[in-house]
């Protein structure tokens, strides 16, 4: 497997060191490998509830010479003296906090496991972090912080109205990053709301791996291609867009993480006047869900069986996001369309059809710390 090439901002970030909680979660792997590719010293602490380690040794494989500079602890970000000890073990310049539950059905159905794991195990990681003096956050975010908004593109000032407790935790835990900046100006925190994450590595090597059924839709349809399950319900096809369905703004998992490389290079550059700040990171494009099911038969030569299926109630008719501010504050911009976020979801799921484990090699298990 050939080592990633360096992406994103590098200069001056030899030595530099960046906690990352969820580091081994589809996201968060994409932007450790960024991270180290990068120049930055990597610490992932991850439960593994709903990811695997085997992520983390893709990401040394790809990683190269870097995957010296990373290291990992089984850590629940809600133990705050296993968070302690990381602390303890190394001085960090900073922190990515990907880690916590992210399915919306699932934030219904069971809302004090979402408020525990969102919101509880985000005070201790900030309470840790104070103590240790470490006041540089990127937290991960999310669209669902919006709800349904009348209008698009959604820009950082819009009303914050989520409809589900997922989207209320997410509310939740940047409101007390920006309580924690009033209170104490030192902190710098850049808040990272997310639109619909697509795709993989181009390698084919790093992707997203669901425990149980997927809850977004590219994963679902991934599994449906590689035949473990028949069909996809749409639901609805009688909204006002262009061919009924729902319309999203879908960015490449890439793009993504280096999104994060350049709001660390922001908190670096601009310490000591950038506060707790808000930006969006999408493409500004909005994809109906046909659309976006076109592409990946496109991309994969597989059909994909539809349901038609009722409207979910608290779905927004179309959602898709403004970068601006992003692309003017943090110089970053998304480059890939949903033709490579297809190309490289199938790319991963034509090798891995049942995920990380039912796939793995022995010239990928190298070190797992």
């Amino acid at each position: 497997m050939a080592a990633a090439k360096e992406a994103g901002p590098s200069g001056g970030n030899s030595g530099r060191a960046v906690l990352v909680t969820g580091g081994a979660g589809y996201i968060g792997s994409h932007a450790v490998l960024q991270l180290l590719t990068a120049g930055f010293r990597v610490v992932v602490v991850d439960s593994l509830a709903n990811s695997s380690e085997l992520a983390l040794r893709r990401v040394r494989s790809l990683a190269g010479d870097h995957a010296r500079n990373l290291a990992f602890h089984k850590v629940d970000i809600r133990d705050k003296d296993g968070l302690e000890k990381v602390f303890t073990s190394a001085r960090f310049d900073a922190v990515i906090h990907f880690a916590g539950l992210k399915a919306v059905g699932e934030s219904v159905q069971k809302p004090l496991l979402y408020y525990d794991h969102n919101v509880v195990g985000t005070i201790n990681l900030l309470e840790v972090m104070a103590a240790h003096g470490c006041k540089k956050l990127v937290f991960s975010s999310s669209a669902a912080v919006y709800g349904s908004p009348k209008n698009s593109p959604c820009t950082e000032d819009f009303p914050l109205t989520p409809h589900n407790p997922y989207g209320r935790t997410k509310l939740m835990a940047e409101d007390i990053c920006r309580d924690i900046y009033h209170s104490d100006p030192e902190w710098n925190i850049i808040l990272l709301r997310y639109f619909n994450p697509v795709g993989a590595h181009p390698s084919g090597y790093l992707g997203e791996d669901p425990c149980g059924t997927p809850n977004n839709l590219m994963p679902f349809v991934q599994q449906i291609a590689v035949g473990r399950r028949p069909s996809l319900t749409i639901f609805g096809n009688n909204y006002a867009t262009k061919d009924g369905t729902g319309v999203r703004d879908y960015i490449h998992v890439v793009d993504l993480a280096e999104g994060h490389l350049f709001a660390l290079r922001k908190l670096f550059e601009n310490s000591s006047n950038i506060g707790c700040e808000a930006y969006n990171l999408g493409t500004g494009k909005g994809t109906s869900v046909l659309e976006i099911v076109n592409a990946f038969e496109k991309a994969s030569g597989k059909k994909i069986p539809l349901v038609i299926g009722q409207r979910r109630p608290g779905d927004a008719e179309i959602l898709f996001s403004s970068p601006a501010k992003a692309e003017q504050e943090l110089h970053w911009k998304a480059k890939y369309g949903i033709t490579e976020m297809c190309r490289d979801l199938w790319n991963w799921a034509s090798k891995h059809p049942y995920g990380y484990a039912a796939s793995e090699s022995p010239k990928l298990n190298g070190s797992s710390r």
